[in-house]
């Protein structure tokens, strides 16, 4: 038994997932608008607020899918298989343009590769039992750790954190706590994820370096070189903004939203949710930013600062969506974000798939004879930036361009009735 969707959740995911596409797709990352790019290190940016509304969202989720909060074997089966099968889409996303088969290469190896991205997808998001797609799960996910340990040169640098692969650990601890706990201990057990949290990174030395809170210093990035070495994000090398340690207070936003989402579900009137949605929202926004003077916000390292400041902005917008959608009942502009909140996971997986595509499909070069270009360049070079003086303006264009792309690719799917789940 599940319960009835809840529109506002459904549009509000909607509107993170549109966002994550845009920002992580500009036509050139030399020129992004601020407000569209990460903050450097210490500070929010809107674009810091996508993975941890996304996080919040899925926790809000959670009671309305299992609204009897049962435990028994075919539950913990389901909780169990979802929570692998995310972690195997977003592991295997960092294997895709790493794949090598014989001497294949160009248009061939491309085409194997799309070839197993499609076993693969309907392995993960097939229609199989609970304990079939667990099995199916827990194989590949068995493989791919056999590949990136295995010293085969092509896969000896493959990166094993990500943003699914955090998503799905969360799921499965906040899906468990959940249906095995009080409310009174899912907050007892945010605040302790979070104060812990706070305490290892503020309390403990590196080797070497000491107490800090800095960019590959701080004992997040220390633990993350000793796990994970080797197995980090490429961009950073030496620490992994989604890894062992910050995955903690991950944990605890995913709980809020649960807490959240529990609220909602409440046999109360909806102007009464609404105002204490509205309390929870600003209380744990201010207690974000008093907690941002000694553990600043950031988004990096995950901070506990981090964790209560964007949980309060989260609480907040669907409080916004809240009133507009269920209480004042004004649904007519909802549609477009529903096309996009229905099937995140499909977005999650497939959007970076057709850039990784696009980039290794190379033509002629119109500009050079003697060389190519990818089609993601030669859409942007050619089609984009002819039409824009400002490159902020033609960066920021291609990347609408990219999410109308999957606006139609969303329409289609949702006018089929065709939802992918996990």
């Amino acid at each position: 038994m599940t319960k009835e969707r809840l529109t506002s959740l459904d549009v509000f995911r909607g509107f993170t997932i549109l966002l994550m596409t845009i920002v992580n797709n500009p036509g050139n990352w030399e020129a992004i608008y601020p407000p569209l790019e990460h903050a450097n290190w210490n500070g929010c940016t809107p674009t810091d607020l996508v993975f941890p509304f996304f996080v919040f969202i899925m926790g809000a989720a959670i009671s309305f899918a299992m609204p009897n909060k049962k435990l028994d074997n075919e539950t913990f089966n389901k909780i169990a298989a979802r929570s692998l099968r995310i972690f195997c889409l977003g592991l295997f996303l960092n294997f895709f343009s790493k794949i090598a088969i014989f001497s294949l290469e160009g248009i061939p190896l491309l085409g194997a590769r799309l070839t197993i991205t499609f076993a693969v997808t309907y392995a993960l998001l097939g229609n199989f039992s609970s304990k079939i797609k667990l099995y199916l799960a827990l194989i590949l996910l068995a493989f791919l750790f056999f590949l990136a340990y295995s010293g085969i040169e092509e896969y000896q640098a493959v990166r094993i954190p990500g943003v699914l692969q955090r998503i799905g650990i969360v799921y499965f601890i906040t899906s468990l706590l959940y249906t095995k706990t009080s409310k009174r201990t899912q907050i007892l057990v945010a605040a302790g994820l979070l104060i812990l949290y706070w305490v290892l990174m503020t309390c403990i030395p590196v080797p070497g370096i000491g107490v800090n809170l800095e960019k590959g210093t701080n004992f997040a990035s220390w633990l993350d070189g000793i796990i994970l070495k080797g197995h980090m994000w490429i961009t950073t090398k030496t620490w992994d903004p989604e890894g062992v340690l910050s995955t903690i207070p991950a944990i605890a936003s995913g709980i809020i939203g649960m807490l959240v989402g529990q609220l909602i579900n409440r046999p109360l009137p909806k102007r009464q949710i609404l105002k204490k949605l509205l309390i929870v929202g600003v209380s744990i926004t201010f207690l974000g930013i008093i907690w941002n003077v000694t553990f600043p916000i950031n988004k990096s390292i995950w901070t506990s600062s981090y964790v209560l400041f964007s949980s309060g902005l989260a609480t907040l917008c669907l409080s916004v969506l809240y009133y507009i959608i269920e209480i004042v009942n004004y649904k007519k502009w909802t549609k477009f974000f529903l096309i996009w909140g229905v099937n995140p996971m499909f977005v999650f997986f497939f959007s970076p798939i057709i850039s990784r595509t696009m980039s290794a499909i190379e033509i002629q070069n119109p500009k050079m004879i003697t060389s190519k270009i990818n089609l993601e360049d030669y859409f942007y070079s050619f089609c984009i930036v002819p039409n824009f003086a400002n490159p902020l303006n033609a960066s920021l264009a291609y990347a609408l361009s990219y999410a109308l792309l999957w606006s139609f690719i969303l329409w289609i799917l949702y006018k089929n009735k065709l939802i992918f789940k996990v």
